[in-house]
Protein backbone atom coordinates (compact mmCIF):
# COMPACT_ATOMS: atom_id res chain seq x y z
CA UNK A 1 0.00 0.00 0.00
CA UNK A 2 1.19 3.12 -0.52
CA UNK A 3 -0.02 6.46 0.72
CA UNK A 4 0.16 9.92 -0.62
CA UNK A 5 -0.03 12.96 1.88
CA UNK A 6 -0.67 16.15 0.87
CA UNK A 7 2.26 18.36 1.46
CA UNK A 8 0.68 21.00 3.73
CA UNK A 9 -0.76 18.37 6.10
CA UNK A 10 2.81 16.43 5.75
CA UNK A 11 3.97 19.63 7.61
CA UNK A 12 2.00 19.59 10.03
CA UNK A 13 2.31 16.11 10.44
CA UNK A 14 5.80 16.85 11.29
CA UNK A 15 5.30 19.63 13.48
CA UNK A 16 2.88 17.33 15.60
CA UNK A 17 6.14 14.92 16.02
CA UNK A 18 8.78 17.55 16.65
CA UNK A 19 6.07 19.07 19.56
CA UNK A 20 6.34 15.73 21.06
CA UNK A 21 10.08 15.46 20.56
CA UNK A 22 10.21 18.66 22.55
CA UNK A 23 7.88 18.45 24.98
CA UNK A 24 6.28 14.88 25.16
CA UNK A 25 3.20 13.83 25.10
CA UNK A 26 0.69 10.89 26.66
CA UNK A 27 1.13 8.98 22.92
CA UNK A 28 4.69 9.86 22.25
CA UNK A 29 5.56 9.47 18.37
CA UNK A 30 8.88 9.46 16.99
CA UNK A 31 8.28 9.90 13.20
CA UNK A 32 5.27 10.40 10.41
CA UNK A 33 5.51 6.76 9.82
CA UNK A 34 4.68 5.88 13.59
CA UNK A 35 2.04 8.41 14.22
CA UNK A 36 -0.04 7.27 11.27
CA UNK A 37 0.37 3.54 11.94
CA UNK A 38 -1.12 4.88 15.47
CA UNK A 39 -4.07 6.47 13.93
CA UNK A 40 -4.82 3.86 11.60
CA UNK A 41 -5.03 0.86 14.23
CA UNK A 42 -7.42 3.20 16.44
CA UNK A 43 -9.48 3.71 13.04
CA UNK A 44 -9.63 -0.11 13.06
CA UNK A 45 -10.13 -0.37 16.72
CA UNK A 46 -13.02 1.91 16.61
CA UNK A 47 -14.53 -0.14 13.56
CA UNK A 48 -14.73 -3.61 15.57
CA UNK A 49 -15.72 -2.70 18.78
CA UNK A 50 -18.49 -0.33 18.98
CA UNK A 51 -18.42 0.37 22.62
CA UNK A 52 -14.60 1.64 22.61
CA UNK A 53 -13.77 4.91 22.52
CA UNK A 54 -12.26 4.50 19.07
CA UNK A 55 -15.55 4.04 17.94
CA UNK A 56 -16.68 8.03 19.12
CA UNK A 57 -14.16 9.21 17.09
CA UNK A 58 -15.24 6.93 13.69
CA UNK A 59 -18.63 7.84 15.01
CA UNK A 60 -17.81 11.86 14.92
CA UNK A 61 -15.94 11.61 11.28
CA UNK A 62 -19.12 10.00 9.74
CA UNK A 63 -17.14 6.45 9.29
CA UNK A 64 -19.59 4.14 10.65
CA UNK A 65 -21.55 2.17 8.11
CA UNK A 66 -25.39 2.62 8.67
CA UNK A 67 -26.03 -0.84 9.16
CA UNK A 68 -26.36 -3.60 11.82
CA UNK A 69 -23.14 -5.76 10.81
CA UNK A 70 -21.00 -2.61 11.86
CA UNK A 71 -22.60 -2.05 15.61
CA UNK A 72 -21.09 -6.02 16.65
CA UNK A 73 -18.13 -6.28 18.69
CA UNK A 74 -15.69 -8.21 16.99
CA UNK A 75 -12.60 -9.62 18.65
CA UNK A 76 -10.56 -10.27 15.50
CA UNK A 77 -9.91 -7.35 12.57
CA UNK A 78 -11.62 -8.50 9.07
CA UNK A 79 -15.23 -10.03 8.03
Amino acid sequence: MHITINPEILKELEYLIELHQQYGAIEQMDSVESLIRYVMTKVADGSRRPGAWERQMLDMMGLVADCDAHNYYRAQYGK
